[in-house]
């Protein structure tokens, strides 16, 4: 079986609020659909999500990237010379979420031709997780109520709070307002998006100190080398890595170097190649991970997802699947369902998703 066309299609989804922090704000889901094709008539599908504020990729430039540079280098390529896919891709700086949709449409491959779920191939440990909940900039009731519509609608109690507002004093009532509102039973952590300095993100932990959170999320920019290890050694909570480790040389830089406890592993940023090479290094480094999202539609989820319940360690902690929830509208024929704060991984070969041909033809904007 051999690659034989490579499709980028561009659609537009708007959220039903804008969605705010730290490091910007959307209001529409500008993604491209990947889709795959071989000569045994098998399509792999995946989603690239682009965040130019993030690692400067735009919905333009994804599909430049697979249509001028990646296609034509893996063309011909069976579904199964995965490393050969992966160093061909890796010639190009940067475009992470264009190589991860790649990646991951062919291990969808994969595993529609050997008639296994995705997660089956990639680890097995399970076949659900619990879910986390985003929830963005606002005033702390309408946070509040943001968390108990979700949590009474879908039964979920684990939610990550955006913070990194100037100053860190309405950050600091939203986290107290929600851990007030949802009790101890709730899992609360928080994500800075780089919005603070390190001397910010250290009055802002000590004022949250006694809420029990779990772990707080990349409080402080990237490159702040020093004030990132600094406020490691004082914090009280573990500190975890984001946007400064896509790849596995940001990951070795920022756990040896004493910046960061844990990190955020996201398939839309290190498709499924990656982001097991990256866990297999968190874990012998001791390090902690979560699943991350990356806004992600339903497709992206259905991978997150499909790569989270094949580990025992991605599986520990809920991931965040449920930013879908946010889009007015999606590409699936078949939606996801969170039930009692759980979602299950589909049983169908590869990644089961397919596509809503109607939908796509309507939010394509190509």
């Amino acid at each position: 079986m051999k690659i034989t066309k490579i499709e980028a299609i561009p659609f537009t989804i708007p959220y039903r609020k804008p969605l705010r922090f730290a490091s910007g704000e959307v209001t529409e889901a500008e993604h491209v659909l990947v889709r795959v094709h071989t000569d045994e008539g098998l399509t792999g599908t995946a989603e690239a999500p682009p965040r130019p504020y993030t690692y400067g990729e735009t919905q333009a430039s994804i599909l430049a990237v697979i249509g001028t540079v990646f296609a034509p280098q893996v063309t011909g390529l069976s579904p199964l010379e995965r490393e050969q896919l992966r160093v061909r891709l890796d010639r190009t700086v940067g475009n992470p979420t264009a190589k991860a949709a790649l990646d991951m449409a062919v291990w969808d491959i994969v595993g529609q031709a050997t008639g296994l779920p995705v997660t089956e191939l990639l680890g097995g440990y399970g076949n659900r997780m619990r879910v986390a909940h985003m929830v963005g900039f606002a005033e702390p009731a309408e946070m509040v109520a943001e968390a108990h519509r979700v949590g009474e609608l879908y039964g979920i109690s684990t939610f990550k709070v955006k913070v990194g507002r100037r100053p860190a004093d309405l950050d600091i009532a939203a986290c107290r307002a929600l851990r007030e509102a949802l009790g101890p039973g709730a899992e609360l952590y928080i994500d800075g998006n780089r919005g603070w300095t390190a001397a910010e993100a250290a009055r802002a932990l000590r004022a949250l100190a006694d809420l029990d959170l779990q772990f707080a999320e990349e409080l402080c920019p990237a490159d702040d080398v020093l004030g990132r290890r600094w406020l490691a050694r004082q914090s009280q909570i573990p500190l975890f890595a984001d946007e400064s480790v896509p790849t596995p040389g940001d990951v070795t830089r920022e756990l040896l170097g004493g910046a960061a406890h844990g990190v955020s592993i996201k398939t839309a940023r290190t498709g499924f190649t990656g982001s097991h090479r990256i866990l297999a290094q968190c874990e012998g480094l001791g390090a902690d991970v979560v699943l991350g999202n990356q806004i992600d539609g339903q497709l992206g989820s259905l991978c997150s997802l499909a790569f989270g319940a094949a580990f025992a360690a991605t599986s520990r902690r809920a991931g965040e699947l449920s930013n879908f929830l946010d889009m007015r509208d999606d590409l699936l024929a078949e939606p996801l369902q969170i039930r009692d704060g759980v979602l299950r991984v589909r049983e169908a070969p590869g990644l089961g998703a397919v596509i809503d041909e109607d939908k796509l033809t309507y939010y394509r904007t190509d």
